[in-house]
C-alpha cells in the first residue's frame, strides 16, 4: 500500500500559518479594544467638562435640600470605581471566548458610551437651572417632564448607568460588573428618594401622575 497522502495539517508551514493568523487576530482585536477605551475615556471628559462647567456656574438659590442624597452619590462613585478598578489585560477581551464575542462586547460598549453621553448631556441641558449635584430645590423650581424626563424621570441617571456598563465592557474585569451595579443601584436608590422627596413636596399630585406615568430610570420598568 502506498504512504497515505499528508493531511493540511502535516504540511510543512501549516504551524507558521496557524500562528500568523492568530497573531492577525489578536492583533486586530486590541486595536478595537484600544480604540473602544479611547471612545470611552473622551465620553467621560465630556461628561466631566459640562458637569464642572455646570457646578462652577452662578446657581439661584437653594430653598431646601436633602443632605441624605450625598451618600447616595458616594455609592454610586464607588460603583464606578469596581469598573476602573480590577484590570484584565490591556486592551484584552472582556471575557474568555471567540474573538468575534469580544468585537460584539466591543460594539456595544462604544455604542453605550456615546448613546448615554448624548442621553445624559441632553438631560442636563433640558433640566437647565434645575440640575445639581446634591439634591434640592431652587427658587422657582420646575417640574420637567418634557424631552428625556417623557422617557424616564431620571434619565442622568439612565445615562451613568450606561457609562458604568460600558466602562466596564471596554477597560474592567468581568467580576467587577456585579459588585458596581449593586453599589450604583443602592446610590440610585438613594439620590432618586431624595429627589422625589422634595418633588413630591414641592408638586403634590402633579408629580404623583408623572410619577405614574413615567417609569424612574429605566424605561418600561416600573
Amino acid at each position: 500500500m502506498g504512504r497515505p497522502a499528508a493531511s493540511r495539517a502535516d504540511l510543512p508551514g501549516a504551524g507558521r500559518l496557524r500562528e500568523g493568523g492568530s497573531m492577525r487576530i489578536d492583533s486586530a482585536s486590541e486595536f478595537v479594544q484600544a480604540a473602544v477605551a479611547a471612545v470611552v475615556f473622551f465620553c467621560w471628559l465630556a461628561l466631566a467638562a459640562v458637569f464642572l462647567f455646570k457646578a462652577r456656574g452662578r446657581r439661584p438659590e437653594t430653598e431646601r435640600r436633602v443632605p441624605a442624597s450625598i451618600a447616595g452619590i458616594v455609592l454610586q462613585g464607588f460603583g464606578f470605581a469596581c469598573s476602573w478598578g480590577p484590570q484584565r489585560r490591556t486592551f484584552g477581551p472582556f471575557t474568555p471566548g471567540p474573538p468575534a464575542l469580544g468585537l460584539i462586547l466591543a460594539g456595544l460598549a462604544a455604542s453605550l458610551a456615546v448613546g448615554s453621553t448624548w442621553l445624559t448631556l441632553l438631560a442636563v441641558r433640558v433640566l437647565g437651572r434645575e440640575w445639581s449635584f446634591q439634591a434640592r430645590l431652587v427658587e422657582g423650581h420646575r417640574l420637567v417632564t418634557e424631552g428625556p424626563y417623557g422617557l424616564v424621570r431620571h434619565p442622568i441617571y439612565t445615562g451613568m448607568l450606561g457609562m458604568l456598563l460600558a466602562t466596564n465592557l471596554a477597560v474592567g474585569h468581568w467580576i467587577a460588573l456585579a459588585p458596581g451595579l449593586v453599589l450604583f443601584a443602592a446610590g440610585t436608590f438613594i439620590r432618586v428618594r431624595s429627589e422625589e422627596k422634595l418633588l413630591r413636596a414641592a408638586f403634590g399630585q402633579r408629580f404623583e401622575e408623572y410619577a405614574r406615568r413615567v417609569p424612574a430610570v429605566i424605561p418600561g420598568l416600573r
